[in-house]
């Protein structure tokens, strides 16, 4: 009897996980996502620190932002965020090869697994969160369109210190609106996206230029985004 009961309630923590996440994926396919766990997170830290707290954050529709913007992502984070299913294959293999050899592993993460973990998940790595990171990946590449999860990216990554999305970046770094942001800005922003504490966009290192120029030469020869995609 005790195993039967235990198994129930396992069983109807699954259903219920199942339920909730899938109805909260499907909600932010059309609801704005004003909080991700890493923005208290961030805050909580801040304090700890001794700092104060930073949150800037605005959501801006994806038609508000400069078509650089996603171009300059995809340039920088993921070439084949348009045609993937939500993992890169090729560049897992690539990842997994160079590794090892590498001391310093590097993955793979594409675009839709960054705004899963952004939105969805805690910060710190660990493989019980990259498996919640696998689930809701594939669920938001079945219930949302690519152009939706850019938009969540955009304006769910962070940009800076306390700072999320392309608005508030636009805003406190370059004094300006994410539907004005110049070719050359965007590539800063997507130059510091893989350590954006560090690398500060405003005040670019010649590293961040560097990365910048690579980001804006790929930019020229990728296919534009969005392309309208069937049935979404």
């Amino acid at each position: 009897m005790v195993i039967k009961k235990i198994l129930r309630i396992i069983r109807n923590l699954i259903i219920f996980f199942f339920l909730s996440t899938t109805f909260v994926v499907v909600a932010y396919r059309y609801m704005p996502v004003y909080v991700t766990p890493l923005m208290p997170i961030r805050c909580v830290q801040q304090i700890f620190d001794g700092k104060k707290p930073i949150w800037k954050h605005k959501w801006v529709p994806f038609e508000e932002m400069s078509p650089y913007m996603s171009m300059a992502v995809i340039a920088s984070e993921d070439n084949r965020f348009p045609t993937h299913n939500g993992f890169d294959v090729v560049e897992i293999k690539k990842a997994m090869k160079e590794n090892e050899r590498r001391k310093k592993k590097r993955g793979a993460s594409t675009i839709s697994q960054q705004t899963a973990k952004n939105v969805f998940l805690w910060p710190q790595s660990s493989w019980l969160r990259k498996g919640f990171e696998v689930y809701f990946t594939a669920l938001i590449e079945v219930v949302w369109s690519k152009e939706r999860i850019m938009e969540v990216y955009l304006n769910s990554i962070e940009m800076g210190n306390g700072i999320y999305g392309a608005e508030a970046t636009a805003n406190y770094k370059f004094d300006t609106q994410a539907s004005k942001l110049s070719k050359g800005q965007c590539a800063l922003i997507a130059a510091t996206l893989p350590n954006p504490i560090r690398f500060d966009s405003a005040r670019p290192s010649s590293y961040i230029k560097r990365r910048q120029q690579q980001i804006l030469r790929l930019m020229r020869i990728l296919p534009p985004f969005p392309e309208r995609e069937k049935g979404k």
